[in-house]
């Protein structure tokens, strides 16, 4: 599995979509399900994947798909 495959199904599994409506506009304004809580377990199942550890900013800043991507790719993970 690709790690773009893997980043993917970090959503799909903490909001339940599809993985044909995740794009740069899937964000905590445009999610009605995205909360802290969303947030959290997204973070929490990027760094278990990708075997990463965020630092708070990034953590605060994990506010959309497109976001994610870029912490991620920070981390140096090529997605």
């Amino acid at each position: 599995m690709s790690n773009i495959e893997k980043y993917n199904n970090i959503f799909v599994e903490v909001f339940g979509v599809e993985p044909s409506v995740l794009n740069d506009n899937f964000s905590k304004d445009t999610v009605d399900l995205w909360d802290s809580v969303h947030q959290l377990n997204l973070v929490s199942l990027a760094e278990e994947t990708f075997d990463i550890m965020l630092d708070p900013e990034d953590i605060m800043g994990f506010t959309s798909y497109g976001k994610g991507k870029e912490i991620v790719r920070n981390q140096d993970i090529e997605l």
